[in-house]
């Protein structure tokens, strides 16, 4: 799908514009971007008790580093808790630079947020990330009480490839019967290697395109690829042929990102295997739209969406452990 000036949402073309210099399908370019990345490790946000804390790794004497947010004055009474996956086609950044959509849900109800620090395709592919992010998980539900969470509101959000952690981490979780989550969010994410939808050949649209995509899956999958094995469902979730007994669930993609056909399957699989489900599209959204240009229209619609979704999700889902 080849991406006009005239496509874009009028408000987010300039952005566009500025932000393609640094979106090209290299190695050097990759590492350059985590390096600049890595410098914001340990930012605070402000208006929230932050901390940082290391964590077991599953088979390893190497620690998770995760990020927990809160609110400064929390209720007396348990909060829900999340587990936030954060965007970077499983290849970059780290979970400060989620801060604007990480406050933007404690602002919204409060909760506890726990952001691990997964690691990254260029040095670790998968499963590393999923297995990080699902260890994380077993984490909240064994110390729900020292968090101050509630068990029963157990719940997994991540945009772009965090979306896709997000959907991974929910199937496995599923399929393991370790974790019960409560409702998962999985904001315009990254799950279907194969690339076959219209929005993912040849998309050239700002910020996620579909040089982009392919170079990120190589470095993702790259240990399954050089074995010639078989991509796993909790590899690319898109791959998954049971979409029953998953948490509710809600999302929504740009009409022109490469993600937009994926993820409209994806929601009907979801509804087609009764999973309640809400979905927004965005006609004009390049990838990252809301991060990139907060303040635009389309921007804040898709924010206010996720922040009424999550509110909703506080106050119906609930699964007991």
């Amino acid at each position: 799908m080849k991406v006009s000036l005239k496509m874009i949402d009028k408000e987010l073309r300039l952005a566009g514009f500025f932000v393609r210099p640094f979106c090209r399908p290299s190695l050097t370019m990759f590492k350059f971007v985590q390096k600049m990345c890595i410098k914001s490790r340990g930012k605070l946000i402000e208006g929230l008790h932050c901390e940082q804390k290391y964590i077991d790794r599953k088979n390893s004497q190497e620690k998770i580093r995760v990020c927990i947010y809160k609110p400064l004055n929390p209720s007396d009474k348990p909060l829900p808790v999340i587990l936030y996956c954060h965007g970077g086609g499983y290849a970059l950044t780290i979970p400060e630079l989620a801060s604007p959509q990480i406050k933007g849900l404690l602002d919204t109800r409060d909760c506890i947020v726990v952001a691990p620090d997964y690691r990254k395709s260029m040095e670790a592919p998968y499963p590393a990330a999923l297995d990080d992010c699902y260890d994380t998980l077993k984490w909240i539900k064994n110390n729900t009480k020292e968090l101050g969470a509630r068990s029963d509101q157990i719940m997994v959000v991540g945009h772009s490839a965090g979306g896709g952690l997000t959907a991974a981490v929910t199937l496995l979780a599923r399929d393991k019967k370790e974790v019960n989550i409560a409702f998962q969010m999985p904001v315009c994410p990254m799950i279907d290697d194969r690339m076959l939808g219209d929005s993912a050949i040849d998309n050239n649209a700002p910020m996620w395109n579909s040089k982009l995509n392919a170079f990120g899956w190589d470095l993702y999958l790259k240990g399954l690829k050089d074995n010639n094995q078989e991509i796993p469902e909790y590899a690319a979730p898109a791959r998954a042929t049971d979409y029953t007994n998953l948490p509710p669930t809600a999302t929504y993609v740009g009409d022109i990102e490469p993600f937009r056909d994926e993820t409209i399957a994806y929601v009907a699989n979801l509804r087609a295997a009764g999973v309640p489900t809400e979905f927004k599209l965005y006609k004009g959204g390049y990838h990252g739209f809301d991060a990139i240009v907060p303040k635009a229209k389309i921007s804040q619609q898709a924010i206010e969406f996720i922040h009424g979704e999550f509110s909703y999700a506080v106050d119906n889902y609930f699964a007991k452990q």
